[in-house]
């Protein structure tokens, strides 16, 4: 594609090897004359940074784990290409002086502390780590205010919404309808789910995602997610955000206005969609990927969640009203018991019964300090961890 610009942003990528930072690059390799790679980072998987780093030729790579810098340097000996190594490296490289854009696509709380770096330094966040707004939503606004950069959403949810209120005034927004595909359990009865395989639970009918996302989405823990993270986003009380159903995973999602009239974005269920508008914003690129077909339009159903079925979308609604330091609770806890169901430890009905528990044990912050939220996420792992003990000891 051509670029009538001429000036190249340069994309630091925070989570280079999974699903996002796959898919980052495939957009950058599709625009060559808009975008450069200057920064991958990764945790492990170093073959397939090392993979990434020759082809597209950045400045810096990080890998997270020790244990895999050696094999990563070996692999990129001889080529002009940084490599370093670290958790503090990965918040040192969110602000690399080159980039323009830092695309947060890391896991889970890892993404809060490379974000905050990356707007101290005042670069563009392409955010697609929503829990950095479930943890620390206050403070990343304000931080996002004080510094004067800006935050673009990748998640197709949220690109969305932001697409509806593009030339609109945000007082003119009544409401936010956020859709939701449901998830592969949608149709279970709570028997049902609690027979649940984690191989059943990473077979999403609609979406190609990573395993920790894929399980929140089917246990709609990361509608919750991005029901908080809307609330940060669009400056929209948690009441004024409806989620609805959406099997069909084509509306995106909408903004309801005053005047009663209702925006929607709609396309194809493919994360290449929302990251190209993230990096090209405020253009439209153009591709020549496939489009929205008519009759993928032709049979559309909404319907309301069933919270009793699937508690944690409660809990997160929950955790968001009382605010302080709860969302960042529920964010550990969830992120342990994902990791054990996961691990086999645990049934998918275990899930919420662990973030219910340690939610009511964690001690309760009403305005934390970032530092606070740090400490907040070390005691909730250690508290869910003596509560996935007591499970896996009823089992």
């Amino acid at each position: 594609m051509e670029n009538d610009n001429k000036e190249i942003r340069h994309i630091a990528i925070l989570g280079s090897t999974g699903s996002i930072g796959t898919q980052t690059l495939d957009i950058i390799a599709e625009y060559p004359d808009m975008f450069k790679a200057t920064v991958l980072t990764a945790r492990r998987n170093w073959q397939l940074l090392a993979e990434q780093a020759r082809r597209f030729m950045p400045r810096l790579v990080v890998i997270t784990e020790e244990d895999a810098f050696r094999h990563l340097k070996d692999a990129l000996e001889g080529l002009p290409i940084e490599v370093a190594c670290g958790v503090k490296a990965v918040e040192d490289a969110a602000a690399y002086p080159e980039t323009d854009i830092v695309v947060t696509a890391m896991v889970g709380y890892s993404g809060l502390l490379p974000t905050v770096s990356a707007i101290k330094a005042g670069k563009t966040i392409a955010l697609a780590n929503k829990e950095t707004l479930v943890v620390a939503g206050e403070i990343i606004t304000k931080l996002v205010a004080d510094y004067g950069t800006s935050i673009v959403p990748v998640d197709s949810e949220h690109s969305a919404i932001f697409q509806c209120l593009v030339g609109e005034k945000r007082s003119q927004a009544r409401r936010i309808l956020l859709t939701a595909s449901g998830g592969p359990f949608r149709k279970l009865s709570a028997e049902e789910l609690d027979k649940v395989t984690v191989e059943d639970a990473l077979h999403h009918p609609n979406w190609s995602m990573g395993a920790k996302v894929t399980i929140d989405s089917a246990s709609m823990m990361n509608k919750g997610f991005e029901m908080i993270e809307a609330r940060w986003l669009f400056g929209c009380p948690p009441e004024k955000i409806t989620i609805l159903v959406h099997p069909q995973s084509v509306v995106h999602s909408m903004v309801e206005f005053v005047d009663g009239s209702i925006k929607a974005q709609l396309g194809v269920p493919d994360m290449h969609l929302p990251i190209r508008y993230a990096l090209g914003y405020p253009e439209r690129l153009a591709t020549d990927a496939a489009p929205l077909s008519i009759a993928q339009m032709s049979t559309l159903t909404f319907e309301e969640p069933d919270y009793a079925k699937f508690p944690l979308l409660t809990y997160a609604f929950e955790a968001i009203k009382r605010g302080g330091n709860m969302p960042c609770i529920l964010n550990a806890a969830n992120e342990v018991a994902v990791q054990a169901f996961l691990d086999r430890r645990i049934r998918f009905t275990d899930m919420p019964r662990l973030v219910r528990k340690v939610m009511d044990k964690v001690h309760y912050t009403s305005t934390p300090t970032l530092e606070d939220l740090i400490s907040t996420n070390a005691e909730t792992l250690r508290m869910a961890r003596e509560v996935l003990a007591s499970i896996t000891a009823e089992s």
